[in-house]
């Protein structure tokens, strides 16, 4: 079993007792557990505090936040938004069909795996969303509206809101977390196959929770497919170049915040999939953070030049969890940085990692054999960005690389980031820096209480 970091290896039993598989089912029926009981990660290894205003950049952008959220698309989220590329109806199989209003939680996940997601696209039709089976024939053709989110409805119209902004992969989450920092998958297109059972087991004797990378259970695999068209399979744990490579030859120090291997969401965490950092003990422990941790070290001055956050399963927004709470705490998160002297030169670019079996109207271009995926929605959130502007620009998550890239000099990894837009379109740096808009968090979101990290 691969090792633990010290930071992780702290209060196993009462992680593993309180965040257990069966917790699923509790958040999902609303039951009684008051979700400040849980007790987050012990802070152990933080950032070294850096001076990133010491760093030359192109623009006056000094710290550059990327939050990865869960399985949505435009028209879920922003369908209604004035001006926006949005639709309040879908086609289904030919056929125009509403879109219903959403509720806050569905009680189970839309299947949304590569070939489902051929099958919602269907060649650009973009009318197979509810052949997926149930649930997606009941929940895929649903729309949130501005009074359920309210945080980032106010945050698109006083800052910038990206409507032509893709998935980078057809397909599930790996592949795409993969894209959010290397600009490219490893050449697949699907979630790593595993034992379920050995997974289960595993949780029960360790508290280990579900891995996509090197900490996978024994005999994991993904399908990968070369340049040629070949399909093999390998373990999911890659060796190839990362943005976090970029950077460190440059000098430049970036952290990534994830739930730990002893909280649910781990699996997301993208540099568990790159062999050469999960094996470097010292570089995981620099730069690879618990998330329950971001708000104190965004408040305590930590964050370095380039920060990358995904949450714990619970607040992902992910369909069978609470999409309030889960939006309550990514406000908590930009709160923070508003709140902060590092508001004056950041900017912060949220998004979701896929689609999530939910509908889109918008055809995807197909740049390559991988995607892009269909439409997610982006937000830019900066003291320079655009006052209530949409941005029709076309983007990727390699476009967020590609601004990274840009601002610090550095080279790309891919033909995806080469050939991406930088997003520059988003910002005036002419301007007077606006000042912070923190948001009210809701209060009257449905079951659980969740913590504030």
């Amino acid at each position: 079993m691969r090792r633990l970091s010290r930071r992780r290896s702290g209060a196993l039993s009462a992680l593993a007792a309180l965040l257990a598989l069966p917790l699923l089912a509790m958040a999902c029926s609303g039951g009684g557990l008051d979700w400040d009981t849980v007790p987050p990660a012990d802070l152990g290894d933080r950032p070294a505090r850096v001076d990133a205003t010491s760093f030359e950049t192109r623009w006056p952008i000094k710290h550059v936040v990327f939050v990865i959220k869960e399985n949505r698309t435009f028209d879920n989220l922003f369908g209604r938004f004035p001006g926006a590329n949005g639709a309040t109806t879908g086609w289904d199989r030919g056929e125009v069909r509403p879109l219903t209003p959403a509720i806050d939680r569905i009680p189970e996940d839309i299947k949304h795996c590569y070939e489902c997601a051929l099958q919602a696209w269907n060649g650009g039709k973009m009318d197979g969303f509810a052949t997926i089976g149930d649930p997606a024939d009941r929940y895929a053709y649903t729309q949130y509206g501005p009074e359920d989110l309210p945080a980032y409805w106010r945050w698109a119209r006083e800052f910038v809101l990206g409507d032509n902004f893709f998935a980078s992969a057809q397909g599930p989450s790996f592949p795409n977390h993969l894209y959010t920092i290397a600009a490219q998958s490893g050449g697949t297109h699907d979630n790593p196959v595993q034992d379920l059972g050995l997974m289960r087991e595993r949780h029960r004797e360790t508290g280990l929770f579900k891995a996509w990378g090197c900490d996978s259970v024994e005999g994991s695999y993904v399908k990968v497919e070369d340049r040629e068209g070949v399909e093999k399979r390998i373990p999911p744990c890659f060796d190839f170049l990362t943005e976090a490579d970029l950077l460190m030859r440059a000098g430049i120090p970036w952290a990534y915040y994830s739930a730990t291997n002893m909280q649910s969401g781990y699996l997301w965490s993208a540099y568990d999939a790159v062999r050469h950092i999960r094996e470097d003990e010292e570089l995981w422990q620099t730069h690879v953070f618990p998330v329950d941790n971001v708000v104190q070290d965004i408040e305590d001055g930590l964050l370095p030049p380039v920060t990358w956050v995904t949450p714990r399963f619970e607040l992902s927004e992910h369909p069978e969890y609470s999409f309030c709470h889960g939006q309550n705490w990514s406000t908590k998160v930009i709160n923070a940085i508003m709140r902060s002297p590092m508001w004056k030169d950041t900017a912060i670019f949220l998004t979701y990692d896929d689609y999530g079996g939910f509908y889109d109207h918008v055809p995807p271009p197909q740049v390559d054999r991988f995607g892009f995926g269909i439409r997610v929605p982006l937000l830019v959130i900066s003291p320079y960005a655009k006052r209530g502007y949409v941005d029709n620009t076309l983007g990727e998550f390699s476009s967020v690389l590609r601004f990274i890239e840009d601002n610090w000099g550095l080279s790309q990894l891919t033909h995806r980031d080469r050939n991406a837009d930088n997003l520059t379109t988003a910002f005036d740096f002419a301007q007077e820096p606006r000042p912070p808009l923190p948001q009210p968090v809701r209060t009257d979101c449905p079951g659980l209480k969740f913590p504030d990290g």
